[in-house]
């Protein structure tokens, strides 16, 4: 068991937090018991996680969608107030990191989609206004389009959108997990084969196919699973807590 604001400073120094500029606040959001013990993981702070956070008896929850987002209503109403009002009831922590957690080099959402899709990283760079978004890396073997494509469906447990390039090999790639399909042109200069992000818009397809690119949407929930259950996970390992992650399904 740690103290509460431990585990939070312990966080917020590990992303370092300050050196990202985001449009939420990241760290803790929600203030609840001053101990922590156990610590329940998940993509969005729905009300449905919640749910299922605070009858797996967690003290606090880690995720990667929180509240507060720049530009929304600052009032308690509704769906937003009835979300704070289970945390508050159930004396539970939300925990919430955005963009620092996309771009940590080895816990984040981004490195940890290298490990699964079985990428060599080579770097990150700028994107959107935001340093090291955009990771690009070497496949360990050249794969074609329609494999590359059945091999990260298969990573992330469903179908997937593919748009662009077509019956070329695919060795090069570039990722950036969630609503990311605006960076495909910023992809495409980097000399990659292929960009994998979440979500497809309707010029994404215009865009990829005429910067000669594979784009790959592989889902915003399904790309973004992995950063709270590494970092979750090494909570577990360096401080006296329990981890737990609970994916709450989203097709999106």
């Amino acid at each position: 068991m740690e103290k509460r604001d431990d585990v939070v400073a312990y966080l917020n120094r590990t992303l370092e937090i300050d050196s990202v500029k985001d449009y939420c606040p990241n760290g803790l959001q929600v203030a609840g018991r001053e101990h922590i013990n156990h610590v329940v993981s998940g993509v969005t702070a729905s009300a449905r996680f919640l749910t299922l956070a605070r009858e797996a008896g967690a003290d606090a929850v880690l995720v990667h969608h929180g509240y507060f987002w720049k530009g929304e209503s600052p009032v308690l109403t509704g769906m937003k107030l009835e979300r704070i009002r289970m945390l508050i009831n159930a004396d539970m922590s939300l925990l919430a990191y955005h963009l620092p957690l996309d771009v940590h080099p080895s816990l984040g959402n981004n490195a940890q989609l290298a490990k699964l899709f079985n990428i060599e990283m080579e770097g990150q760079v700028e994107a959107g206004g935001t340093d090291g978004l955009l990771f690009h890396g070497t496949l360990n073997k050249p794969l074609s389009n329609t494999e590359f494509v059945e091999h990260v469906a298969a990573c992330v447990g469903r179908e997937v959108t593919a748009v662009g390039r077509s019956n070329q090999t695919i060795q090069r790639v570039a990722w950036c997990s969630g609503g990311a399909q605006g960076f495909v042109c910023a992809a495409a200069s980097m000399g990659v084969d292929a960009f994998i992000s979440g979500e497809i818009s309707e010029q994404t397809t215009h865009e990829a196919r005429e910067n000669g690119i594979l784009y790959i949407a592989a889902g915003h929930h399904a790309t973004e699973r992995y950063g709270v259950q590494a970092l979750g996970e090494k909570l577990s390992r360096e401080l006296q807590l329990t981890h737990q992650f609970i994916d709450v399904d989203n097709p999106a």
